[in-house]
């Protein structure tokens, strides 16, 4: 626990669709008290009754789009990590489902479900870091522009993750 915040984690939700392979986002709802309309995985903060951050990210998975534990199969967790904006830890957890899942948006807390397909993720075209700085520190930030949406920040590092730890399984 970092300054009294418990870390988080996130599940990246991955499966094939005709032929099409496809990852899990959301956007956030709009009224959100921070990262308001941003595209994200579904996630959260750990609870006192979650066993452990994968339970943590399961259970957002579930909270947030309906996405039944029982249809996921833990595949890897990727490097935890932390952002600008909060040093609690991040935990991305890798799961891959046997076809597209039937979600539906907690509007609390989630604007849309999107299926983004991972052929996307990979053209370089849509893919750039820019430099910034903040507090005198200067930082890597990544974005994704898709069609509709950018993804950016701590989401588009996951990503980023995400599709470094495909290459290197496929080398």
């Amino acid at each position: 626990m970092v300054r009294g915040k418990p870390p988080s984690a996130v599940l990246c939700a991955f499966w094939e669709h005709d032929g099409v392979a496809e990852l899990l986002l959301t956007r956030r709802a709009w009224h959100m008290r921070s990262h308001t309309g941003e595209i994200a995985f579904p996630g959260g903060r750990r609870e006192p009754d979650d066993v452990d951050l994968v339970d943590t990210a399961c259970r957002e998975a579930e909270e947030e789009v309906a996405l039944h534990r029982s249809s996921l199969e833990v595949v890897g967790l990727l490097p935890a990590l932390t952002t600008v904006s909060s040093p609690a830890e991040i935990l991305p957890v890798a799961a891959r489902l046997d076809g597209r899942p039937d979600t539906r948006p907690e509007p609390g807390e989630v604007d849309a479900v999107l299926h983004v397909p991972i052929a996307e993720l990979w053209d370089p075209t849509v893919y750039r870091e820019e430099l910034w700085s903040r507090e005198g520190h200067e930082m890597e930030i990544t974005f994704f522009e898709l069609v509709g949406d950018t993804l950016w920040g701590a989401t588009a590092r996951i990503v980023r993750q995400l599709l470094e730890a495909v290459a290197e399984s496929r080398t």
